[in-house]
């Protein structure tokens, strides 16, 4: 049956991208002096965008635009192993290319993702082509001084918000996001692709520096092969054994303390633990390498996980909504691999995870702690680091910024 054949299209009101004189539904593009639009040229045909709608009738758009029922059938046997129609999803745009002399379908052309398009041929013979988008990778340059939060100063730079995250993973073990000041300023090296001439996104970062008052932090992009990851200008690893907190983008809202009030229990008793508050939901990650030791409930933590990282130290996440995929004793998990996520389960009065850190099986203050360095570079290696730092570093060194004094600590997350 048709309805078996058919499980992704749209029916819409067909809006044309490409000007012209309105003909049976379909924009002529032009008559002289035509565009292209992929291979076709826009003076023979028209083209329709149309919104794809849950359940809406591949067949049903083909058979109401003239395509014989066995064509449709031919179409959807020759995409099975190339690009199912089950595949084509509610909320994209599907564009059909019809002949401007007898309104005929040509194809129709889908983008599943900003990287490719997928050709549904009608015209000559049936057929399913996917062609790859030209890509292109370009390095570039940023920097800039903070005035009233990070996030203003990328935004006024029209800079994407996912190299606050990059910066964090190069610098955030030097450097507290959480405090930084007014008159801070940083210079970025970082990877940026491009689709068809479009900025989509940043790739690596390459490295990065962070200067606030006289203290200057580098973080330096290396790959060996044998090492991975952001190294300081000696090439001693930035990545540190542990995270410094659990969760992205939180702010703290209650510290370690040994009395404090508690909001539910409405009395006195210790807190061994630091909360990070964020929207319920948001990911909570393992602070380091460990082996998942319990996955549970209680009426006090709600849902939480516990790791055993060596044999002197362990961590405890309380109050998540729900566990990660995988999540449950004897799992090993990456240091920030995502084990939950941000709930108020148990006796929480919003949401947030509490951070527990114990030493030798005692419970204390993660952020008064000395941690054990990471594993340093093999000192063969440094050569060649060297000379990749150099090159860097004078990339850093040629963003030009203006800096403004200190005066004030500010949120990161000001906007």
């Amino acid at each position: 049956m048709l309805l078996i054949l058919s499980t992704a299209a749209a029916l819409n009101v067909a809006k044309s991208i490409t000007g012209g004189l309105k003909s049976q539904g379909v924009e002529k593009a032009c008559e002289d002096n035509c565009q292209q639009y992929l291979h076709w040229d826009l003076g023979l045909v028209g083209l329709e965008k149309l919104l794809i709608k849950p359940n809406d009738m591949l067949g049903n758009l083909l058979s109401s635009r003239g395509v014989e029922y066995f064509k449709i059938d031919q179409l959807i046997q020759a995409a099975s192993s190339i690009f199912p129609f089950r595949s084509i999803r509610a909320g994209k745009e599907l564009t059909i290319v019809t002949d401007l002399a007898d309104s005929s379908v040509q194809a129709l052309v889908y983008e599943p993702d900003p990287y490719r398009r997928i050709l549904f041929h009608l015209e000559d013979s049936i057929r399913v082509e996917v062609q790859e988008k030209e890509t292109e990778t370009k390095v570039e340059t940023a920097g800039g001084t903070i005035d009233q939060s990070l996030w203003v100063s990328m935004d006024e730079q029209n800079l994407p918000y996912e190299l606050i995250s990059a910066m964090e993973d190069a610098l955030g073990w030097s450097v507290d996001f959480y405090h930084i000041q007014k008159g801070d300023s940083y210079k970025l090296v970082y990877e940026r692709k491009y689709v068809e001439g479009k900025p989509m996104g940043i790739g690596k970062l390459i490295g990065a520096e962070y200067t606030s008052g006289s203290s200057e932090y580098y973080s330096i992009r290396y790959n060996s092969g044998k090492h991975d990851g952001y190294f300081d200008l000696e090439g001693r690893p930035m990545k540190k054994a542990f995270l410094k907190s659990p969760v992205e983008y939180s702010r703290i809202s209650s510290r370690f303390s040994n009395n404090r009030f508690h909001p539910i229990l409405k009395r006195n008793k210790g807190h061994f633990g630091t909360d990070y508050a964020a929207p319920c939901g948001t990911p909570i990650r393992a602070v380091a390498d460990g082996r998942i030791t319990a996955a549970s409930y209680t009426s006090g933590n709600g849902n939480f996980v516990k790791m055993k990282h060596d044999k002197t130290y362990e961590t405890q996440y309380l109050h998540m909504s729900k566990f990660g995929p995988g999540i449950r004793p004897g799992v090993m998990v990456k240091q920030g691999q995502t084990i939950g996520y941000i709930g108020q389960t148990g006796l929480a009065t919003g949401c947030h995870v509490c951070f527990r850190f114990w030493k030798n099986g005692k419970q204390v203050d993660h952020l008064k702690e000395k941690m054990p360095p990471p594993q340093a570079m093999d000192p063969s290696q440094l050569p060649e680091y060297f000379k990749i730092r150099n090159e860097v570093k004078a990339m850093l060194d040629g963003v030009d910024i203006k800096k403004a004094p200190v005066e004030k600590e500010i949120d990161l997350f000001q906007s």
